[in-house]
């Protein structure tokens, strides 16, 4: 079994994010982008093997399916699931998705359409395409691989593609009934939607960083969970799973240098290449 003490800051995150989808049964787990969809396979294998998975294509499947050229390997199906049927799963909350906004701001509100005012933007992006219905139909969580103010910005989104908390933008300051965020899984930490009015806390740290260091990094308040912890490093049997989903690493060219996941040791790095 694989070291637990040699782990990426990718596979950090991976283990994270995985934690989202533990207890949600019977649901489509849909991992949006590399470390997600690595996680959500993750979560299959080990915690919540209910969850529902498909091969990106047209079927269920029992086991994930690995990431890259597959080689003699073959998906074990188990169900039939095109695109339509994925509809029908949404629209009754049956999918819990795992994606990568742009922006977020203090109440989850997300953006993935452009930056900038949406009549003249600076930047225009992918539109909101399905985050509007997602939003206020199925779970939620969020992954984000660089924490900075460029994306935990202040105020609002410039634009709400994905709907959020605040009680702003809602009548009587109540928000949908299905509205349901979960996580947030960032390069310095996880957090919810456990603050007041549903705001954005802090619920663990990763290896050696500290509080000040991610309110440093956002552009609103943030609080954090009472029992705030430090996130729990990957276990051997998960750093298995995970090498094996990811046979290529594709996961390690997801963060720039592809950290370590102690801090300590990336400190260590740093220090010896200087």
């Amino acid at each position: 079994m694989t070291k637990t003490d040699d782990f990426t800051l990718a596979e950090l995150m991976i283990a994270a994010a995985s934690e989202a989808w533990r207890g949600n049964g019977e649901i489509l787990a849909s991992g949006i982008g590399v470390l997600p969809r690595i996680a959500a396979g993750l979560a299959k294998l080990t915690h919540t093997p209910e969850l529902l998975m498909t091969d990106s294509e047209a079927y269920f499947v029992e086991d994930p399916v690995p990431l890259g050229p597959r080689g003699d390997w073959s998906p074990r199906f188990s169900g039939w699931m095109p695109y339509s049927r994925v509809f029908d799963g949404v629209w009754r909350g049956q999918r819990h998705a795992m994606v990568g906004p742009t922006q977020i701001d203090r109440y989850g509100q997300a953006n993935i359409s452009c930056l900038g005012q949406f009549s003249q933007p600076k930047v225009q992006m992918l539109g909101a395409r399905g985050f509007p219905g997602n939003s206020i139909n199925h779970i939620n969580s969020m992954f984000v691989p660089a924490h900075s103010k460029r994306v935990f910005v202040s105020g609002e989104v410039d634009m709400v593609a994905s709907v959020g908390y605040n009680p702003a933008r809602w009548p009587d300051g109540v928000a949908p009934r299905f509205l349901d965020l979960r996580r947030i899984v960032t390069d310095l930490c996880v957090m919810d939607f456990g603050g007041a009015a549903h705001a954005i806390r802090v619920i663990s740290l990763h290896p050696g960083v500290t509080l000040d260091e991610v309110r440093e990094a956002t552009g609103f308040p943030l609080e954090a969970a009472p029992d705030c912890a430090l996130t729990p490093s990957p276990t051997g049997e998960q750093l298995d799973i995970i090498r094996r989903l990811d046979p290529h690493d594709l996961r390690g060219g997801v963060l720039k240098n592809n950290p370590p996941g102690l801090r300590q040791a990336r400190a260590a790095s740093r220090t010896h290449s200087a």
